[in-house]
């Protein structure tokens, strides 16, 4: 198998996409993708992130592997999650607190956590176009949204609240964890109360 089937491979192994790591990691030399996407084999989505060209770009994806720090949260994770359905006009993406980010794209809202914090209830589902993304677990994510002086829209906040409660996958210890750690509690309770 030459260069060019063996990288065409590993796209079609991962949803129509492939990385300039994963190339490396196979041993195969990074030149071949510039020469792939000359021959139209291949299209560049964005640096280091290259997809087949019947494929759509995976928008999620290429800013995860764009700023391998940022994990998706607040409205985005609740999208993400089927927690809610709106989609998002910008993403948020958390990052540890002090992380330097140069020319963020404008599609991120970008947002920041403290140390003990920012690896709290990190997960892994599928983005839409089925890549395995870092995102804030749905406890985390309830947490967040109540978060802060400027707490999310309200009605975002129920309806989000009142699915996790009718879910059969509700955790409401775990929830009650994470508020009481991330000083929420009195927040979340009153919504546990209500709603269960």
């Amino acid at each position: 198998m030459n260069y060019a089937e063996a990288i065409l491979t590993l796209a079609r192994t991962h949803n129509g996409t492939v990385t300039a790591s994963m190339v490396s990691e196979a041993g195969i030399p990074r030149y071949c993708l510039n020469k792939m996407t000359d021959e139209l084999l291949l299209v560049r989505a964005a640096r280091g992130v290259y997809v087949l060209p019947e494929i759509w770009e995976d928008e999620l994806f290429i800013l995860q592997y764009t700023y391998r720090k940022g994990v998706f949260s607040h409205e985005t994770a609740l999208w993400l999650l089927g927690f809610s359905d709106r989609t998002p006009h910008k993403y948020s993406m958390t990052f540890p607190l002090g992380y330097h980010v140069a020319h963020l794209s404008q599609m991120v809202h970008f947002k920041q956590a403290i140390a003990n914090l920012y690896d709290l209830g990190i997960i892994d589902p599928r983005s839409p176009g089925g890549h395995p993304v870092a995102v804030y677990s749905i406890e985390r994510t309830l947490c967040d949204i109540v978060r802060g002086k400027r707490a999310q829209d309200i009605q975002l906040v129920q309806q989000a609240m009142k699915k996790y409660i009718a879910s059969k996958d509700r955790n409401i210890p775990l929830l009650l964890d994470y508020a009481e750690r991330m000083r929420v509690l009195a927040k979340i309770r009153p919504y546990v109360e209500a709603l269960a």
